[in-house]
């Protein structure tokens, strides 16, 4: 088997067997970690895997050329994002991902014809297969967990009254939320703090879904989803907010982005940007992730970001990292997939449904075992827009807390 000497090398963690094309067994065993179990069908495979090891794996189970015979694929995921962690990447892997970080101004050069294409790719498949894995608001971003053993529903709201104290709203505010998704973060300001919210998307299936939650919610006077690149927003916002959309922006657009908000903001205004980020610095966008799942997207590092954020004259008031947050939420959507794949499969199909729960298992080992995180930087145009301690964050937790049962309804 072609790929046999490098598994031997990179195997220390957990417990590995191959069976190749041609039936034979081999084992690879390190300390502790799960035990998996897995089939090539041909030889063509192997030589993929060789070459390209993380676009081949993930193709490879995606079109039933790699066969899981026990243990799951993100149990397969994890031995090898554990052991390359550890032991780095192979020379021919690394030769690819520099192809690759060479080409990325390339790949995430998104005009805004180029960023509603991106968008529908993702964001448009199906609503029902959305529901199938997301809680009942659509919150297809980073829950947060303020407990252990926290449900996806209870850390999903937490999430959005965690934003919400970030950005101290008051009654009559105008917030602006850019890439606001299926609504749920936008009808819920408005309802806890009665402010009056404008919510940017690209996508023709969230934006539809959320005019209707606004109309059957009864908040047609302070809610509205535009279908609208953020480049052509105009007006002052009191506040603004973007979560899980920074990802789509690319590199070259950052200063453009800020540049935006800064002259968006009010002279007194705050914003809060919630993103996925790397904390190893600066790399290229996964093959698999770039060419089946999301186009034109990016993980940056902050030391991406903060230069730029420098250059417009903001001031950075606060940043928090969230560290596993994002992989108790992704293993969440997958055990809900995996619970209904045969609902998932007659929408699309078996082929559609392994590349799926590549991608969330793919997601969830990113968190868990590598160099992913999530970061919310808090910006202002005056140093003083917020108080100067972070207490006043729990505060205002507390109080939308009690505020919720009175105030929010789920406009599902």
């Amino acid at each position: 088997m072609l790929i046999a000497g490098m598994l031997r090398r990179l195997v220390n963690y957990g417990h590995l067997v191959v069976i190749d094309a041609s039936g034979t067994v081999h084992e690879f065993k390190g300390e502790g970690g799960p035990r998996a179990v897995i089939r090539l069908t041909d030889r063509r495979i192997e030589a993929a895997l060789l070459w390209h090891p993380e676009l081949a794996l993930g193709e490879g189970y995606m079109d039933g050329r790699i066969v899981v015979e026990e243990g799951s694929i993100y149990d397969v995921i994890e031995i090898g994002s554990v052991n390359q962690a550890r032991l780095g990447t192979g020379m021919v892997g690394r030769v690819a991902t520099s192809i690759g970080y060479a080409l990325r101004r390339f790949h995430q050069y998104n005009p805004a014809p180029r960023s509603r294409r991106n968008v529908a790719h993702h964001y448009d498949l199906s609503s029902t297969l959305y529901r199938m894995f997301l809680d009942a608001d659509r919150q297809y971003s980073c829950a947060y967990f303020p407990k252990p053993g926290a449900s996806l529903e209870e850390a999903q709201l937490a999430k959005k009254r965690h934003l919400a104290a970030k950005l101290l709203l008051e009654p009559g505010q105008k917030v602006l939320d850019i890439g606001s998704g299926w609504g749920g973060l936008g009808i819920y300001l408005a309802q806890v703090d009665e402010v009056d919210v404008t919510g940017l998307t690209l996508s023709v299936e969230q934006h539809e879904y959320a005019m209707r939650r606004v109309q059957e919610g009864g908040l047609d006077d302070r809610v509205r989803f535009l279908l609208q690149d953020y480049r052509a927003t105009e007006g002052r916002f009191d506040r603004i907010v973007s979560v899980g959309m920074f990802e789509h922006v690319g590199i070259n657009h950052y200063r453009q982005y800020f540049e935006m908000i800064r002259d968006r903001l009010a002279d007194d205004g705050v914003a809060v940007i919630h993103s996925i980020g790397r904390a190893s610095g600066p790399w290229a966008t996964a093959d698999f992730i770039r060419k089946y799942i999301f186009p034109g997207g990016y993980i940056p590092a902050l030391s991406e970001v903060l230069p730029v954020i420098e250059k417009t004259g903001l001031w950075v008031t606060d940043v928090e990292i969230l560290r596993l947050h994002y992989a108790d939420t992704l293993k969440a959507w997958r055990e809900r997939f995996r619970a209904r794949w045969d609902e998932a499969a007659d929408l699309y199909d078996e082929r559609f449904c392994r590349m799926w729960e590549f991608y969330l298992a793919g997601s969830e080992a990113f968190f868990r075992c590598m160099d992913g995180m999530v970061f919310q930087i808090q910006l202002a145009r005056q140093r003083d827009a917020v108080p100067l301690t972070r207490d006043y964050i729990a505060a205002e937790e507390a109080r939308l807390a009690k505020a919720e049962p009175a105030r929010y309804r789920l406009v599902a």
